[in-house]
């Protein structure tokens, strides 16, 4: 009998024995128990995107509106830690659009900064490190980390990397929609052939290696499997995967294969399953009639939607309602189905939570951060106890932040 084979047989036997004893509560004593545990351990989303105007009077983060990620919905939802995401896209690699992504780059830290230095300093603390999380949750605070989505925001230039760890940047996703100079992409655009570097450049090895001498966490999510693969290889430290799910449930080439995953293990590394309903459910007929009511309606972009007149937002509204009707879009149960999946073939220590909210995320069940509590219902109906579901919420994430400081204090000493 195989090594996998004895632990996926011992996983899926301690998940259905923990399942039963989920069902000998009533309802009322599970909900009771699951706010109870969402109240004491820390909940961390690693990704939740920002438009360029965010912390001004247009998109104010500290008043309930239509983003699906603000501090009013955090409170409600007892989400503890929101990744606030720098990303910028992929576009044609000149000196002129270098100039421009790191502008863009800016504009969003300097956002991110000013509603926590600035605009809600009493309500919402920016952390640098694994322990600032745990100290300004302590304190009662809300906390923000910064993630950036595109390595395309440094352009060829290495010593950015350390003028973004200094304001704040703790994660780099090394490609986004697109190939760059760092690494493919699992999702090439449509004018580029399917690999460009056959996984990560020569200039990525000096990218990740420079991250690692940093402290900068190495995500996985958005590259294709070559670099994924590699970046494991490359990393002195944990990697992460900040927003995938598991391609054995859904074959979305944004997902993680079973042999993906089992490099992560083997790295020490944390993948961060994602609820946004493409990748965690494939329904290619609800798909279609989506990608084809958006380009009806001229709906293009992150913040297409929003920027409809009221009425037409109300008739999108209306059609998508009918869609989920006659197709039933992704939902909670589904998303922690991934979450199985994973803890199953790679273990409790090497799962995490994301939403990819105001980016795409969010599913029936959780579609906003007010709504993160059922997360935690789910996991304490299929029997998951408070130990797994603190490492699940973020005791993971942090495992592996820690490992890169110590990591990266270790290669300053080499110096």
């Amino acid at each position: 009998m195989s090594v996998f084979f004895r632990k996926t047989v011992a996983s899926i036997f301690s998940l259905t024995l923990l399942a039963a004893c989920s069902d000998e509560m009533s309802e009322e004593e599970l909900l009771v128990r699951a706010a109870d545990i969402h109240a004491r351990v820390i909940t961390i989303d690693t990704h939740d995107d920002i438009p360029s105007n965010f912390a001004t009077a247009e998109v104010d983060p500290g008043t309930r509106g239509p983003r699906k990620v603000d501090i009013p919905k955090m409170i409600d939802g007892g989400l503890d830690v929101a990744f606030f995401v720098v990303f910028v896209g992929q576009t044609e690699r000149t000196p002129e659009n270098y100039e421009r992504a790191k502008e863009a780059a800016m504009t969003k830290f300097d956002a991110i900064r000013r509603m926590t230095y600035e605009m809600y300093p009493d309500k919402i603390e920016l952390a640098y490190s694994a322990d600032d999380v745990e100290r300004i949750n302590a304190s009662g605070k809300l906390v923000a980390a910064i993630g950036i989505e595109n390595g395309y925001v440094i352009g060829k230039d290495l010593s950015l990397l350390a003028k973004y760890h200094e304001l704040g940047g703790r994660y780099i996703t090394l490609a986004h929609g697109g190939h760059n100079d760092i690494a493919d992409s699992a999702t090439p655009r449509d004018s580029e052939e399917e690999s460009e570097h056959d996984g990560v450049s020569a200039f990525g090895e000096e990218v990740i290696a420079e991250m690692n001498r940093l402290g900068i966490m190495v995500d996985v999510s958005h590259i294709s499997k070559a670099a994924m693969l590699d970046a494991v290889r490359l990393s002195r430290a944990p990697v992460i995967a900040s927003h995938s799910s598991t391609r054995a449930l859904a074959d979305h080439p944004r997902n993680m294969d079973d042999e993906q995953l089992l490099a992560l293990e083997k790295n020490g590394g944390v993948i961060q399953v994602v609820a946004l309903g493409s990748f965690v459910k494939q329904i290619p007929k609800r798909n279609e009639a989506m990608e084809l009511l958006r380009e009806e309606m001229g709906i293009t972009g992150r913040g297409g939607f929003r920027n409809l007149p009221e009425e037409q937002r109300a008739e999108y509204q209306r059609r998508v309602a009918e869609l989920d009707e006659r197709w039933p879009p992704a939902n909670l149960q589904d998303f922690v189905d991934h979450i199985d999946h994973a803890v199953v073939l790679i273990g409790i220590d090497h799962v995490g939570i994301s939403s990819d909210f105001d980016g795409g995320g969010g599913i029936v069940g959780w579609n906003d951060a007010s709504e993160s509590q059922n997360v935690t219902v789910e996991l304490v109906r299929r029997g998951y106890t408070e130990e797994e579901i603190a490492k699940l919420w973020g005791g993971n994430l942090l495992r592996v932040w820690r490992e890169v400081e110590r990591v990266a204090a270790e290669l300053q000493g080499e110096q």
